[in-house]
């Protein structure tokens, strides 16, 4: 079976954010291609922002995606904020980060209990799983409805949150308000442990990454909403020298363009995260992840879903910790005046790394608009790795290397709306 030509061909993934197909060929025994073929139609959001007032690329770009919403309006505003010559006083920064926890709280709890783990556990989906494991989604569900309701509070409501602006909030909660979060809280940080242990228990096929991995940095923190660019191969550097590093190019089976990290293969999200940044896991986290036996640096993609996990936990301690330290600022937003320039914000998705670069004019209109998302840098990793896991499990039936092939996919939680992108178009006539 493994020296045959054979076809492996999924229509439209399951479990996955937008719509996306998968593609296999395999001739005598080598593996031609393995194509992750995005064909969401472009949403052209970098083409109407545009003309736009400097304010309101949070509102609009929040809407690209309903997963990971603060994520786009993070990166946003730090890009306006950069381009304006505005830094926002610490008790807005960290407001905006505790937002951020909701975000990867909710998110992580999504992909881990109803998109991922059925893979693991043998079940087709999770209403499938539920059936006989109803503690267990009904523990995610709680884990989520914990993240939503931090979301909720600071940001106006869960899905693409209204009270984030440029400068910061239009409000800023009393300490109560966010007090009473903390019985909810403290029970998600009960679950997100009973988390670790339930997946750090699951079978995970072998596979060792030997790509870059790129990840946002901060000062004595485990990055989250701000920082600097660094990688496991040695590159360093600033937001505003993203595009010299980072460079996209279109490729003929997606809408979503492909990236590459100074011409090589690199990886944002969870692993490189972990791997780049473990010593500013809470202690909690930390204890976690020795517990799962995660180590110094994790490689194998199978495996994230463990590092999502130590993510939720250290999301809930960091909640709590800036809950409890949170004082009411003077004012919830910093005045931003508009100024010709050109501004960078890069921020942790759940996902990976999201880049925003806004040029505005000198009434503060938005000239030009770049946003490169977690899964258009993550789909030249994807299908490379697709092609190892193939390579390597030939002996198996279609339907069951098909069903793995997916599962490779579902590791990187690929936001696929989010990747679509506009593509260059040439006509030519006689």
């Amino acid at each position: 079976m493994s020296h045959r030509s054979r076809q492996l061909k999924v229509s439209s993934l399951a479990r996955v954010e937008g719509e996306g197909a998968l593609h296999v060929v395999v001739n005598d025994g080598v593996v031609e291609r393995a194509d992750l073929q995005i064909y969401e139609p472009p949403r052209f959001f970098e083409a109407f922002l545009r003309g736009r007032k400097y304010s309101e690329p949070p509102d609009i770009t929040a809407r690209i995606c309903g997963i990971c919403p603060v994520a786009y309006q993070t990166s946003a505003c730090l890009a306006i904020e950069d381009a304006c010559g505005v830094e926002i006083e610490p008790g807005v920064a960290d407001l905006r980060r505790l937002l951020y926890c909701g975000e990867w709280i909710q998110s992580h709890a999504l992909h881990i209990y109803l998109l991922h783990a059925p893979d693991f556990l043998g079940y087709p989906d999770a209403i499938e799983l539920a059936k006989d494991h109803r503690d267990v989604v009904e523990r995610g569900l709680r884990l989520k409805k914990a993240g939503n309701a931090l979301m909720e509070l600071v940001g106006g409501r869960a899905i693409h949150p209204i009270n984030v602006r440029v400068g910061g909030f239009y409000r800023a909660p009393s300490r109560a308000e966010l007090q009473s979060l903390r019985p909810q809280l403290s029970q998600a940080l009960r679950d997100a442990v009973a988390t670790v242990r339930l997946v750090s228990g699951f079978t995970f096929p072998d596979l060792e990454l030997d790509h870059d991995l790129l990840a946002v940095r901060a000062p004595d923190r485990y990055a989250i909403e701000r920082g600097d660019l660094h990688s496991t191969g040695g590159a360093s550097f600033a937001v505003d020298d993203f595009s010299a590093h980072v460079v996209e190019r279109q490729v003929e089976h997606s809408t979503a363009l492909h990236t590459a990290l100074d011409d090589h293969l690199y990886l944002t999200g969870p692993l490189a995260r972990y791997t780049l940044n473990r010593r500013w896991l809470s202690p909690l986290a930390r204890a976690a992840a020795v517990e799962a036996g995660l180590g110094a640096e994790c490689r194998n993609p199978f495996r994230s879903i463990v590092v999502r996990a130590v993510e939720v936990i250290h999301a809930l301690e960091e909640a709590l910790r800036l809950i409890d330290a949170y004082v009411v600022p003077d004012r919830p937003y910093a005045d931003v005046v508009p100024r010709a320039g050109v501004g960078h914000g890069v921020s942790e998705a759940p996902r990976g790394l999201l880049y925003h670069r806004y040029e505005l004019d000198e009434d503060g209109l938005i000239r030009s608009a770049v946003i490169v998302p977690p899964t258009s840098q993550n789909q030249a990793a994807i299908e490379d790795d697709l092609r190892r896991v193939v390579a390597a499990n030939l002996a198996l039936d279609d339907a069951r290397l098909t069903a793995l092939c997916e599962q490779t996919i579902r590791n990187y939680d690929p936001c696929i709306s989010c990747s679509a992108h506009f593509l260059d178009l040439t006509v030519e006539g006689r």
